[in-house]
Formats: C-alpha cells, sequence, structure tokens
C-alpha cells in the first residue's frame, strides 16, 4: 500500500492526487494522535497540538501563529469522517478537471491561495463585525473548504458549461453545482459555522479572480510555483558529475551523423511547455506522436 501511495504521489501532472495524499494523511495521523492521547487522559496535549494547525480568530492569537494561514487548510475536523469525506471527493472530480486543462502548478497555487483569502475573510469578519465578534470561536478553523471552493470556481469560470453527471440528477453544468455550494455557504454565514461559511466565500471569490486575470495574460499564483520549485530543488538528488572525453568529430562523421534538428527540438519545447500549463490531454494526436518519437532518441 505504501508502494502505490508513493507511486500515485510522483506521477507527474497529479497535484489533485497530491494534495488528497497530503490531507489524508494529516488527517490520519492526527487521528492516531487523538484516540491515543485521550485515551491515555491527555486530551489536553492534543488540543495543544491541534491548535498549532487550527487558525485563531482574534488578530492577537493569529500574529502569534501566522502558519495556520496555510496549515488550516490541510486539517479537518475529526470528530466525523464526512468533512474530509466530501472535500477530497470535491478536490478529486473538480480538481481532475483542472489539472487536465490548466496544469498542476495551477492547481496547487489556486489551492494555496484559495486558503489565504478564505483566512483573510475570516479574520476580518471575526474582528471587524460585531456580529461575527460575538460569536468568536474558541478552537479556530479548521477545512480545506476555501481552497476547495478556489479550485471549483476557478475551472467553473473557465468551463462553466463542462458538464459532470451526478447520481439520480444526470448530467448537470458544473457552473450550477458550483452556484447551488455558493448560496449554501451564503445562507450559512450567518448559522453555527458562520467562519467557515465566511471562509468558502473567500475562496470562491479568489477563484473567480484567479481564473479572470489568467485569461487576461496574469498568473497571480506564480510567486506560490517558484517558491515550491525553490523548496525541492533544496531536496533534489543531485547527478554525480562525470568527466568524458570526446573526439574531435571529422567533417564526414558529422555530415553522416543522425540530426536532432534545432526546430525540432523547440517544437518539443512547446509541446512540454503546454503539457505543464493545461495537462497532457490538451494535446493533439499529432504532438503527442511527436513527443513519443523523441522520447525514443
Amino acid at each position: 500500500m505504501l508502494n502505490e501511495f508513493k507511486d500515485s504521489f510522483r506521477k507527474p501532472n497529479n497535484a489533485h492526487v497530491q494534495l488528497i495524499i497530503i490531507n489524508v494523511v494529516v488527517f490520519l495521523v492526527l487521528g492516531v494522535l487523538f484516540v491515543v492521547l485521550t485515551a491515555s487522559q491527555n486530551g489536553e496535549l492534543f488540543r495543544a497540538i491541534h491548535n498549532q494547525f487550527s487558525i485563531p480568530a482574534p488578530f492577537l492569537e493569529f500574529a502569534r501563529k501566522p502558519w495556520t494561514m496555510i496549515t488550516y487548510a490541510f486539517v479537518h475536523d475529526l470528530s466525523g469522517i464526512f468533512h474530509i469525506l466530501f472535500n477530497m471527493l470535491a478536490l478529486y472530480w473538480f480538481g481532475k478537471l483542472f489539472v487536465e486543462y490548466l496544469g498542476s502548478d495551477k492547481l496547487v497555487a489556486v489551492y494555496v491561495l484559495g486558503a489565504l483569502a478564505g483566512a483573510l475573510f475570516y479574520l476580518l469578519v471575526y474582528n471587524f463585525i460585531p456580529f461575527y465578534k460575538a460569536m468568536t470561536p474558541a478552537d479556530g478553523m479548521v477545512g480545506a473548504s476555501a481552497a476547495i471552493y478556489a479550485v471549483m470556481v476557478a475551472i467553473a469560470t473557465l468551463l462553466p458549461d463542462y458538464t459532470f453527471f451526478l447520481l439520480f440528477f444526470g448530467p448537470v453544468r458544473i457552473k450550477y453545482i458550483v452556484l447551488v455550494y455558493i448560496v449554501i455557504s451564503f445562507l450559512g454565514s450567518v448559522g453555527s459555522n458562520a467562519g467557515g461559511n465566511v471562509a468558502h466565500l473567500g475562496g470562491a471569490l479568489m477563484g473567480f479572480i484567479y481564473t479572470k486575470q489568467l485569461q487576461a495574460g496574469i498568473n497571480w499564483g506564480s510567486w506560490i510555483t517558484s517558491v515550491l520549485d525553490a523548496v525541492k530543488s533544496l531536496f533534489a538528488s543531485k547527478p554525480k558529475v562525470k568527466v568524458t572525453y570526446r573526439k574531435e568529430e571529422t567533417r564526414q562523421q558529422k555530415k553522416d551523423a543522425p540530426k536532432f534538428t534545432r526546430a525540432t527540438q523547440d517544437e518539443i519545447d512547446v509541446i512540454l511547455d503546454k503539457i505543464s500549463e493545461r495537462g497532457y490531454e490538451s494535446l493533439s494526436k499529432e504532438e503527442k506522436e511527436k513527443l513519443f518519437n523523441a522520447s525514443k532518441k
């Protein structure tokens, strides 16, 4: 099982599965800690650990734990399975479509941006609107919903008429599915999970803005991709340097050697860029054939 998870995680252009695996692993680790520490009468220790990941509503508390603006989006409620289950199902359906058209890097970027926007909305309403200030939650907020709302709205903005086939409902365009989610969160923004629903709306707004800016040629998430690339490079294994000696080729040898022209290399570079931005499925049959032939050289 561990090898299967590793293989799934390492697959290229697979960010939606990678994000799901991270969320599930965090859920399981915290779940084990919750059971062990609660059973050993160390519930306070677990709450102290859990609070290092959940984002608190008061600004002063948040200022002491600024990292929670990101970590809360990878933690879920441990009192039941449905919180993480529905979030991960939505992330898989909409994330898979997002990766197919826009690529993995952009999915991770919009996920993080959605989490940041959701956290910002959450902090603002609880610190500046009296209605919310009077009902500040003691344990803060956790959940990937704001980040997932950003993914959902982003792809629905790009492909509003793309159709999902839903059980009992049949074919439904994703713009209507996402609209239902937004209406439910709006109505719930004054309910028992007011902060969570406000965060959903913040993530949704970010998803819409992200896609509109992307269509205008501006990638709001490029800095996230750059940061992650820099972190990956720190852990990437470096190949050993080998010294080789090459004989000077004669003019006839150069003439007879098989040529991989500059124009062909440029075409391959364009195809690879297209995969990075939109996913492998966006390639035409001819482009897939060129890439396959180049891989055999």
